[in-house]
């Protein structure tokens, strides 16, 4: 099914493991690239982008299962799901290595992407990238009466009764759409662009079937890999656009990219945690920049 948008732009919806998948399309000439939103996000966060950026590229932004239009089926999320999506993608619908940018969930997806798909990665950006790093200072030890109860503790909040009953207070609580805005008035700098529209876009897919599960899996899923782990592995360049001003993702994280991937090209945004959508003609600016070096580098 195709569906044609505004300025030619282009929904498309697709078929993986028997899901459906949406995702929007434009651009007839130039490298590939793919766009991957953050937690709770869609295509549309990257509304701002896709128009510039598909006067140079072939532009694919996609929205990862569970979120945006695409199905919300009841299964535990991870980046390595998600990585397979993505990479099930570009083999079935781009058939070509692409430049691949994710903002927060989406950047930990897309760096799981480039770590393990490295044939179909041309390079990598990051946007105020989810994730954690491991731990660098060693923790007091604790006796065995402790560890017992940290791991009976554990066990509980993680149970899936006990996580279904927070998940759904909390998910109906944060998806009304005056307390969306109210979190994005917290990591965005520039309060003019938290806009109707945003809200909206954000509460949107919220009211689909399967949205609270995916809301609860999130939680429900084990942890995924390290990012410095991940660093370690990595083989392609990288592109660290991070949003200074971001309460969430500080500049220190981005500093940590480059202590575990010397190589990775930093520039800092004037902007919060989605420089994207707060400062476009910056990062698409960059973006394409970027793109460009790599190009003439190969």
């Amino acid at each position: 099914m195709t569906v044609a948008l505004e300025q030619t732009q282009t929904e498309h919806y697709w078929q993986w493991q028997g899901w459906r998948i949406h995702y929007v399309q434009k651009g007839e000439q130039g490298p590939c690239v793919v766009l991957l939103h953050g937690f709770g996000a869609s295509t549309d966060h990257w509304r701002k982008n896709i128009e510039a950026l598909s006067g140079h590229y072939r532009v694919w932004a996609v929205d990862m299962l569970g979120f945006g239009r695409s199905e919300k089926p009841e299964i535990d999320y991870t980046g390595d799901l998600w990585r397979a999506q993505i990479q099930a993608f570009c083999e079935e619908v781009i058939q070509e290595p692409v430049f691949i940018a994710g903002n927060s969930l989406g950047g930990y997806a897309s760096l799981c992407f480039a770590v393990d798909c490295p044939r179909w990665t041309r390079g990598l950006i990051l946007l105020n990238c989810a994730g954690s790093f491991a731990e660098t200072n060693p923790q007091p030890e604790l006796s065995a009466w402790q560890q017992q109860w940290q791991a009976q503790r554990s066990k509980v909040m993680r149970s899936r009764p006990v996580i279904n009953v927070m998940s759904y207070f909390l998910f109906n609580r944060m998806r009304k759409p005056e307390n969306i805005r109210k979190a994005l008035s917290q990591v965005y700098k520039d309060q003019t662009a938290v806009t109707d529209q945003l809200v909206e876009d954000i509460y949107r897919p919220s009211l689909d079937k399967g949205a609270l599960g995916v809301f609860s899996g999130v939680f429900k899923s084990p942890p995924g890999r390290k990012l410095n782990v991940l660093l370690e592995s990595l083989s392609r360049p990288l592109l660290l656009l991070w949003g200074s001003a971001d309460p969430w993702m500080t500049p220190q994280k981005a500093e940590q990219f480059q202590h575990f991937y010397p190589k990775a090209d930093l520039v800092l945004v004037d902007a919060g945690h989605c420089p994207h959508d707060e400062r476009p003609e910056v990062v698409n600016a960059e973006m394409h920049r970027w793109i460009q070096q790599q190009e003439l580098a190969a």
